[in-house]
Order: structure tokens, then C-alpha cells, then sequence
């Protein structure tokens, strides 16, 4: 095998003259220069550590502070006013080490300026931490919100949907929580807060995500589309070559901190701490719970084909791969005719079915040998790359062509991704390209933001030929991609037939139902003088309403990164107000000035809770933590065990757009990716994802679960249609009414 010549640095052999050595003068050049690249990485980091560690300074600014320290003295002017004579007398005597008279004053001088600086940077810092936790400026009127605040305000988001019965027994459990079980609860979450850096994150990442012992695909893994309008190139190893390369270019810039926080309304920075487990990291099956392996650096990708299992390298030495050099890699990987190894082409469904099956599998059959190297590579690579023999793409005079792109994305044939890793890049025949992402390690406005990088970088950065390949000239000399080699014993090759069955019925059961929404976007939607993310819940309650004739818990996602290491909290949509606008909209006996003043109603309402879900002021995480206290302290609490139990029968996320600057989206309307979507959180609910992707149009993708009576989830997205279009009407402005 030729990878394995290239990895011997010296041979030797045994003569009647005692040893021969023969080294390879080119591995060694290999070994060289990835120590070289190696330490670059480090000391870039080291210099990054320096510059994030005297931000908002600089070694500059400290040296015009020394500067000015000194000059001021050689003008007979004491700036210090005499802290430089004070910090002189505290030296060593000047017959020590220090010498002259002279050298004593300028190291007094050097110390005094360093202590300004520092102050300087300590006030500034502080002064700055008190500006980004003020988030009054996302409201009229704004004010901290006690637990007891929270209790009520969760009592006022269920209220819709109880009678007068059931409430009363919820208010009364709600004061009882609040006199008797809460002030205690709460005491240990502040003292949390005082030391941890995020007193929700850690425990959120534990309990919701690590402990769930469900199968990740369809469950918790969520997908993202590709362009759909345009296609670069019908090539798929051509169109992966360029999004493998643009990618390790996005890692190089995390690694170096080069890449810019978003910023709210581009003032206000987010987080960026989630972006850091965004390469080189696997979900590790536990049999109680996972855990997640990050590793600082990886140089290769893992690639699944026709049930085989290969090791792509990315670098030569210390040189990234050039974009046409990773495309002859994986079109050699497409020309490989060699068959799967027993038991290796369906290996990949352990990590779609459930993880404690899967913790078993791995300790008994993948702890040792040959296996353990191939996982190994697989769990240590940069990221997964699916090379799918299918074909999909949207095509607007075809309904369902976006739903099966969707379908193959989020489980696909149930072995062909790789569900515990960071994200799978999949690869269709024609050249479209998708995402598969594990929610743990972040959430999807962090892998977006990855995506829009690929998809600009792709398209207006590396390009291709006439012909569709990539550019330049491949390196025909570099050795070929690794075949993973296993030895899979029956018995593992019954739990792998296990995890595959309970993964298709899974799959099987899923329903999704994505489409474009043309009549309009958010152009129209700003002139009704409401928040398109408003309009489009509210919308949704109307169509969940005329879909089940009531009204259900309902979720929505909102990012909390304005504060460190922020994730997500819950905007409850379903509400008062939104109620009251449906049943109007059902009677339709009400007049239009009567439905847009309860719609605004309805909008201001989402819209100040949304805010008060991003300033940290919602209720669900809160509630979350103290049951967490709860149990840790084995305080039983009713009320709390009744708020953790209650199904979000509609589950709903917004995905964000244009978050980095790649192009200008007037000039180029066709560059729309659909967004993505996820399953359906509850068995009888929805999930219901949208892209808001324009002035002119919006993608929605709803799931829902064949075996439920309930659901149907093309019925649903025609309520939404509807619903949007009737909300839509309302403020038009005919001729009678001007």
C-alpha cells in the first residue's frame, strides 16, 4: 500500500557490517514542516493569549505610557506626583544589581507607568462590562425580574391553555413554590452564579443534551441546506474539494481568533464561545452519560462511501491542500470498487439508534485491534464527509423535491452519517451539499455562521473552471486515501442490525414537509409596523388552531449570547394576547380595525417577551436550574416536576441569515440557502422551522410523526400558507379604506 511507505520516516536492516539506516529524506521534510506549522500555531496563540490578556491595551500603548513617564522627568515635570521617588526608595540598595542612581530612577519610572497601564485597563474593562450588561436599550421600560416575578410570569404563559379548574390548581401550586421550596432554591443558584461563569450553560449541556439516553438522529441532530436557487458545478467531488478546503480555512481563522463576534443591531457583541468545539470534536457514547472529546488540532477528515470507511489527509507537511488536490482525493475515493468489509457498510447506525446500545457496542468491540485505530480515526478527525450516491436538488415545479432533500439530510438511510460528529458534510451526486449537526457542543446560529462562510467562500472565492472542476493543476504525486481497515465479529454485527432497525423505524415514521413561500417576505411584513418574527408566530398559532382546534405549549429558541457562554432560552409564543387575535380571526364577525389592533397587541406582547428571553430575564432556564437544585438537594417540588413535563406540542426556531458579510444579497437574490429543520419534539406535535431568507420570500420545514392521528405535517404547512396569507390581508389598504 502506498500510505503506508509514506509514513515510515527511516528503515533499517541488519548486515555483516552492523546496522544500515535509510531514511526518507521526504518524510522527514513532512515531519519537519508540521513542527514547524505546529509551533506557528503556537505562537500565534501565544501571541493572541498576550493581546486578549491587556485588551483593551496594547504593548504599544504601554510603551508611549513609559514614554511619557520618562519624558515628563527629563522636563522637570512629576507626573507621578511622587510615586516615582517612593517606588525608588522600596529597591534594592543602589550598590546592588540595579547600579547607578540613574538605571534605580528609570526601573522606578518603568514600574510606575506599568501600574498606570494596568489601571487604565482594569477601569476601562470594567467600565465596559457595566455598558454590555445594560440591555435596557431593547426596551422602553426594563427592570430585573425576581424568581417570584418568573413564577407568575409562567403562570400568565399557561393560562390559554388551561380552564378555570386546572389553572386555580396551578396558581396554587405556584404559591406554594414560591412561599415554601423556592427562596431556598434559589439561594444555591445564586451562589452558583457567583463563581460559575454561566450558571445555566453547564448544567443545560449535561441534562438536556449528554444524559439523554434517545437516539440522537431525528431526536436532537438537526440539518441545513445548501444553496437551491444556483448550482457552481454538477462535479461532487469538485464541489467538495472547494467546501472541505473553505472550511479548514474557517478552522485557521478560529485558531488564530481572527474571525469577528456578531454583533446585535452592530454594537452589542455575542459569544463566541461556542464556535470552539466546532471542529475536531465527537459526542462519545456513555452508557449513563456522554461525553464530549475536543481535541486542539486534527489534520484529517473521515469519509463514508458505498459502506466504506476512508482517512483523507488535509495537509502535505505544513500546506493546506489546495482545493484541486482534495477533489482528486475524493473522486478517487468515488473510483474505489472495492466492497465493503463485513458488517463495515451499516456500521454508522450505532450512532443513530440508542446510545447506551451503542456505549456497549463500543467498549465491547471497539476498545482494541484493528477496530479501535478505525474509530479512532473516525472519532479524531476534523469532521465527517458522507459521499452519497443519490441525487437531490429543489425543483419549484416539483412540491416533494424539497422534502426528500430534507429527509436525506436529517437521517438519511440511517448509516450513511455519522451522528456523534460535530457535523457531517454530505455530498449528493449532483453536486448539492448539506449539513447533519450534533446539538450538544453548540447551537444553530454557530454552525450557520460556518455555513455561510463555505457557501460565499465557494462561490465567490474559490470558483471553478468551465468545465466544473476545481481550479489549478492537482498534485498527482500525493499518496491516496487511507481505507479503514475492521474486523467485525457477528455479535457486533447483530447490534449494528439492531441499531439500524430501531433507527429506520424512527426514520421511517418521520414526516417533513418543507416549501417555499412566495406571495411575500419580509418587505411586506415591515410595512403591517411589526416584527417579521412576530408575524410569524402569531401566524402559526392561527394555523395550529384550524389544524387542531386549540391551542398548545408552545416553543420558541432565543439566543441568550449576551452573555458569556449564553446558549438558548424559551420564548413561550402561545400567549393572552395571541389567543384572543385567533378566536377573533375564527369568528369572523370582527372588524379589520378590531383584528389589526388585537394582532399588534399580540406582536407587542412576543416581542417584549423576546427581549426579555435574550437579556437573560425568561423564565424556562431559570425554572430549569432550580429543578436541577431540587433534585440535587432531593426537594420534591410539584410544581416544578408539573413544568418539566409539560410537551412543547409545538416546537419552533427561526433560523438566522446573512450573520457575515460574504456578499451583497441585492445584487445576488438567487444565492437563498432554505435554512434547515428538525423533528418533531413531541409524538403528537410539530416541528417547525423557518427561514425568513428575503424581501420577497420565506422557507418553512414541518415535521411530524406518521404513526400520530393528531399530525400531519402537509396539512399543517397549509394552514401556514393560509394563515400567513389571511394575517397579510388585514393591512392591505384598498381604495375604499384610504
Amino acid at each position: 500500500m502506498a500510505e503506508a511507505h509514506q509514513a515510515v520516516a527511516f528503515q533499517f536492516t541488519v548486515t555483516p557490517d552492523g546496522f544500515d539506516f535509510r531514511l526518507s529524506r521526504e518524510a522527514l521534510r513532512h515531519i519537519y514542516l508540521s513542527g514547524i506549522n505546529s509551533w506557528k500555531k503556537r505562537l500565534i496563540r501565544i501571541k493572541n493569549g498576550i493581546l486578549r490578556g491587556v485588551y483593551p491595551g496594547s504593548p504599544t500603548s504601554w510603551l508611549v505610557v513609559v514614554m511619557a513617564t520618562v519624558g515628563s522627568n527629563y522636563c522637570k515635570m512629576d507626573i507621578s506626583m511622587g510615586l516615582v521617588h517612593c517606588i525608588q526608595r522600596c529597591l534594592p540598595a543602589r550598590y546592588g544589581p540595579y547600579g547607578t542612581p540613574q538605571t534605580e530612577t528609570l526601573i522606578s519610572m518603568v514600574i510606575f507607568s506599568t501600574g498606570v497601564w494596568a489601571t487604565g485597563i482594569f477601569l476601562f474593562r470594567q467600565t465596559l462590562k457595566l455598558l454590555l450588561s445594560y440591555h435596557g436599550w431593547m426596551f422602553e421600560m426594563h427592570s430585573k425580574t425576581s424568581h417570584a416575578t418568573k413564577i407568575w410570569a409562567y403562570l400568565d404563559s399557561v393560562r390559554p391553555l388551561l380552564d378555570d379548574e386546572a389553572y386555580y390548581r396551578m396558581e396554587t401550586l405556584a404559591k406554594e413554590f414560591q412561599d415554601k421550596t423556592a427562596p431556598r432554591l434559589q439561594k444555591y443558584l445564586v451562589l452558583k452564579s457567583w463563581w460559575a461563569t454561566n450558571y445555566v450553560s453547564d448544567w443545560w449541556e449535561e441534562y438536556v443534551y449528554l444524559r439523554s439516553r434517545s437516539p440522537l438522529m431525528v431526536n436532537s441532530n438537526y440539518y441545513a441546506m445548501d444553496f437551491i436557487l444556483i448550482k457552481n458545478t454538477n462535479v461532487q467531488a469538485a464541489r467538495l474539494g472547494n467546501a472541505v478546503h473553505a472550511m479548514i480555512m474557517y478552522r485557521r481563522k478560529l485558531d488564530r481568533e481572527e474571525i469577528k463576534p456578531v454583533m446585535a443591531l452592530g454594537m452589542v457583541p455575542m459569544c463566541s464561545y461556542q464556535m470552539e468545539r466546532m471542529f475536531n470534536t465527537t459526542r462519545i457514547p456513555g452508557k449513563e452519560t456522554d461525553l464530549l472529546q475536543h481535541l486542539s488540532e486534527s489534520r484529517h477528515v473521515a469519509v463514508y462511501h458505498k459502506g466504506r470507511f476512508f482517512k483523507v489527509w488535509l495537509y502535505e507537511g505544513s500546506r493546506l491542500l489546495k482545493p484541486r488536490d482534495l477533489e482528486m482525493q475524493f473522486q478517487r475515493i468515488l473510483d474505489d470498487p472495492s466492497p465493503p468489509q463485513p458488517g463495515e457498510e451499516k456500521l454508522a447506525a450505532l450512532t443513530a439508534g440508542g446510545r447506551v446500545e451503542w456505549a456497549e457496542a463500543r467498549q465491547t468491540f471497539f476498545s482494541s485491534g484493528k477496530n479501535k485505530m478505525s474509530l479512532d480515526a473516525i472519532e479524531r478527525a476534523a469532521f465527517f464527509v458522507s459521499l452519497d450516491e443519490d441525487s437531490h436538488c429543489y425543483n419549484p415545479d416539483d412540491e416533494s423535491s424539497l422534502s426528500l432533500y430534507g429527509k436525506a439530510l436529517l437521517h438519511g438511510n440511517c448509516y450513511n452519517r455519522w451522528f456523534d460528529k460535530s457535523f457531517t458534510l454530505i455530498s449528493f451526486k449532483n453536486g448539492l451539499l448539506g449539513l447533519n449537526t450534533e446539538h450538544s457542543w453548540a447551537d444553530a446560529p454557530i454552525i450557520g455562521h460556518l455555513w455561510e462562510f463555505v457557501l460565499g467562500t465557494d462561490t465567490f472565492h474559490l470558483g471553478y473552471t468551465e468545465t466544473g472542476h476545481c481550479v489549478g493543476e492537482p498534485n498527482t504525486m500525493l499518496p491516496p486515501p487511507q481505507r479503514l481497515s475492521w474486523d467485525i465479529p457477528e455479535q457486533c454485527q447483530a447490534a449494528i442490525e439492531n441499531s439500524y432497525q430501531v433507527a429506520k423505524a424512527l426514520a421511517d415514521d418521520v414526516e417533513l414537509y418543507c416549501f417555499q413561500f412566495l406571495p411575500f417576505g419580509k418587505g411586506l411584513i415591515k410595512k403591517c409596523r411589526t416584527s417579521p418574527d412576530a408575524f410569524v408566530q402569531i401566524a402559526l398559532q392561527l394555523a395550529h388552531f384550524r389544524d387542531k382546534g386549540k391551542f398548545c405549549l408552545t416553543y420558541e429558541a432565543s439566543m441568550t449570547r449576551m452573555f458569556r457562554e449564553g446558549r438558548t432560552e424559551t420564548v413561550r409564543s402561545c400567549t393572552s394576547e395571541s389567543s384572543a387575535f385567533v378566536q377573533a380571526m375564527m369568528k369572523g364577525s370582527h372588524k379589520k380595525q378590531d383584528l389589526q389592533e388585537l394582532f399588534r397587541r399580540a406582536s407587542e406582547k412576543h416581542q417584549n417577551m423576546y427581549r426579555l428571553a435574550m437579556t437573560g430575564a425568561g423564565i424556562d432556564r431559570h425554572l430549569f436550574c432550580l429543578y436541577v437544585v431540587s433534585k440535587y438537594l432531593g426537594v420534591s417540588s410539584p410544581f416544578l416536576a408539573e413544568v418539566l413535563s409539560e410537551p412543547w406540542s409545538l416546537s419552533t426556531s427561526q433560523i438566522p441569515q446573512f450573520q457575515i458579510c460574504m456578499f451583497d444579497p441585492k445584487q445576488y437574490p438567487n444565492h437563498l440557502g432554505a435554512g434547515g429543520g428538525f423533528g418533531p419534539v413531541a409524538d403528537d406535535g410539530y416541528g417547525v422551522s423557518y427561514m425568513i431568507a428575503g424581501e420577497n420570500t420565506m422557507f418553512f420545514h414541518v415535521s411530524s410523526k406518521f404513526s400520530s392521528s393528531e399530525t400531519n405535517a402537509q396539512r399543517f404547512g397549509n394552514h401556514i400558507r393560509q394563515a400567513l396569507l389571511d394575517i397579510a390581508e388585514l393591512f392591505k389598504i384598498s381604495k375604499t379604506d384610504s
